[in-house]
């Protein structure tokens, strides 16, 4: 599974809050929540927060085994 743990130290260190970041990448409040529980949100989404904050993939998403 993914999780998006990085993403948020990102916006630790950027001193930006979920609901700025949010309206600045343009993402809805559906797809934050969605993000927040490390569920599925399409690359399109990944692709422009990348682009919006200037970082790679590796600081949004991280991909860790699930253990059963």
């Amino acid at each position: 599974m993914f999780t998006f743990k990085p993403l948020w130290k990102v916006l630790i260190d950027l001193e930006m809050s979920k609901t700025g970041f949010a309206e600045q990448c343009g993402i809805s409040k559906s797809t934050l929540s969605k993000m927040g529980r490390d569920e599925y949100v399409s690359l399109e989404v990944i692709d422009r927060i990348c682009r919006t904050l200037g970082v790679p993939v590796e600081s949004v998403i991280k991909y860790v085994e699930e253990t059963l």
